[in-house]
């Protein structure tokens, strides 16, 4: 029968033949990894830089800087497996195996990757514009590997998917310059409607945020079961948008008050009788 030998870690040649070469080779591997995780992030930072001193557009400069540091972190990791001596040939293999298991079992993040790839691609929005999609609404703060970062309007911080924003609608309000607000204004059958729309021009005119070109618009739009509904309708700019929304509900609102104009609403009168 074969012998079985044993080693006796007190003798001092077998601390001299593995463990201090396996500890060199560990702390070499270990040097390789902290110096390239350095030179990873330097070579991130100066592609970030070199990115936007050529005015490249910030969501695709923080999208690639992500990839580059990945791919980079990647290839470290690779260096100092194989100075320990381990064979990354037959480690690329089985990672190859395991990358196709997990890709199928991960399919919904890899959707995300490419369709914020996508996103890069074809620019349907940029870091700053204000959006309605995913289901989200908010500002765009960033577009990552896998989610977009949105801001709401009360400044919290919204992560979507950016499989959900790229296979659904895409509203982008900040896509123009200008906006149409659109308000209803309605007043009582027997006001007079040529000052009800002498009083809305009155107060549109002196707002100096409505643009004159286009001009705002005035019409009739429904004559209703109660009331007579004006289309208001002018443009602005789009940062003035929902300032302007408010102060016109405001202004017009008083201004309806202190000439005698109705604003009509919903009311239903009820008739009892006594049945004897």
């Amino acid at each position: 029968m074969a012998s079985i030998t044993t080693i006796d870690w007190t003798d001092p040649g077998v601390i001299q033949a593995l463990l201090i070469p396996w500890g060199i080779r560990l702390g070499i591997a270990l040097a390789i990894f902290i110096v390239g995780r350095w030179i990873s992030r330097w070579l991130t930072n100066i592609t970030r830089k070199l990115m936007t001193q050529s005015n490249v557009d910030t969501m695709l400069v923080n999208f690639t800087g992500n990839l580059v540091y990945t791919v980079l972190i990647l290839v470290v990791v690779m260096a100092a497996l194989d100075h320990l001596g381990i064979e990354t040939t037959s480690l690329l293999a089985v990672f190859g195996a395991a990358g196709l298991a997990i890709g199928l079992a991960l399919k919904d993040s890899l959707s995300n990757f490419s369709s914020g790839v996508m996103i890069i691609l074809f620019h349907p929005f940029k870091v700053g514009d204000f959006i309605k999609a995913g289901g989200a609404t908010g500002v765009v703060e960033e577009v990552r590997m896998f989610a977009t970062i949105m801001r709401s309007g009360d400044n919290r911080q919204i992560i979507v998917p950016n499989g959900q924003i790229y296979s659904g609608t895409i509203t982008n309000y900040s896509a123009h310059p200008t906006r149409r607000i659109d308000l209803v204004f309605g007043i009582g059958y027997g006001d007079d409607m040529a000052k009800a729309k002498k009083i809305i021009d009155n107060i549109m005119q002196q707002d100096e945020r409505i643009l004159s070109d286009p001009a705002p618009g005035i019409a009739l739009g429904e004559l209703a079961d109660s009331s007579v509904n004006f289309n208001v309708r002018p443009w602005v700019k789009s940062e003035d948008y929902w300032a302007v929304h408010a102060d016109l509900l405001e202004k017009i609102k008083l201004a309806f008050d202190a000439n005698g104009i109705s604003i009509p609403y919903p009311q239903q009168d009820v008739y009892m009788h006594n049945v004897m």
